[in-house]
């Protein structure tokens, strides 16, 4: 169970950084006007690697730094979604 944790772990950091690396590019996006790029941005956060996370949070005992950390995105992702008026 160990090593699997630290996989885990190690897996949740890993989506952090690609997902902060979203946020940088969507920044840029918006920043240039870029409506349609953000927007693919967006979608990748949302679609993909915001719920990859939540998978891996999940497989992990329930952790309040973890379920903080996933609002945080979530509502980053809804303000940025706001912006390009993308709701």
């Amino acid at each position: 169970m160990v090593k699997r944790t630290k996989r885990l772990e190690k897996g949740i950091e890993s989506l952090k950084e690609e997902i902060e690396e979203h946020f940088q590019k969507l920044d840029k996006d918006i920043s240039e006007n870029n409506k349609e790029l953000g927007a693919y941005h967006a979608k990748e956060i949302g679609r993909s690697l915001i719920l990859a996370l939540e998978r891996k949070i999940s497989l992990l005992w329930e952790n309040p730094q973890h379920s903080e950390l996933l609002k945080e995105y979530k509502s980053r992702l809804n303000e940025y979604k706001k912006k390009l008026k993308l709701e």
